[in-house]
């Protein structure tokens, strides 16, 4: 039984296809610049690219959850630095949810995610870099106890995210009770920095001390109890 030689055309049109899609990848991972349009948490931006806003995510950090203590604060230096500026946009891949997971780099040559480590408020995703320059800003961070770094144990947002929380183990009288207060200016309740509404949009009144926050007329939260 002879078997068919492959016609020429269809091999053609595989290498034709396979071009395509080679050109497809290469594409994606250019650098482009575009606007930044959208924060939606401290490590995920929305910019402008060819009339329409595409979802970046951060490449090799992991900034804290919005309900863990400083997500808040990420979103907001994030969005200090870039929201309605022109970024460099340098894709690394795709993640499983379609984002563009990329480097960004902002109008003065800094790269948001080194500058959000700087600032305390991400870590270093490990699992995906090996970047010695990030390692070296997050050790510096946490040796001046910035941001993330001066809660007692910080919880990495993905252990947070798989419900590994060791807060949600501790009772209330077993959360330590260390760092700044936050007062919440329209409730006047304050939380101590385990509580899950320390970092609330409103929770921007800062005490040192319980003595501090019950003389300027807030009550303590009955949830952490601080």
């Amino acid at each position: 039984m002879k078997l068919k030689k492959p016609q020429f055309s269809h091999i053609i049109g595989v290498l034709l296809v396979l071009c395509i899609a080679t050109f497809a990848i290469a594409d994606t991972l250019n650098p482009w610049s575009g606007k930044v349009v959208g924060i939606s948490d401290g490590d995920t931006i929305s910019v402008m690219r060819e009339g329409r806003a595409e979802k970046i995510r951060l490449a090799e950090i992991d900034c804290p959850e919005k309900s863990q203590p400083f997500g808040n604060k990420a979103k907001r230096l994030t969005s200090d630095l870039c929201f309605g500026k022109i970024v460099l946009v340098k894709p690394v891949t795709v993640d499983k949810y379609g984002r563009t997971v990329a480097r960004v780099i902002l109008s003065d040559n800094h790269n948001l995610g080194e500058d959000l480590i700087s600032a305390g408020l991400a870590w270093h995703y490990k699992q995906y870099s090996s970047s010695s320059r990030l390692a070296q800003l997050e050790t510096e961070a946490k040796t001046a106890r910035l941001g993330i770094w001066s809660e007692p144990t910080p919880i990495p947002p993905w252990e947070w995210r798989h419900g590994n929380s060791q807060r949600e183990n501790l009772s209330v009288n077993e959360k330590p009770q260390i760092g700044e207060l936050h007062g919440n200016i329209k409730s006047k309740i304050f939380h101590c920095s385990t509580c899950r509404y320390y970092s609330c949009k409103n929770c921007i009144a800062v005490f040192k001390t319980r003595e501090e926050a019950i003389q300027a007329g807030y009550r303590p939260c009955r949830i952490c109890n601080p």
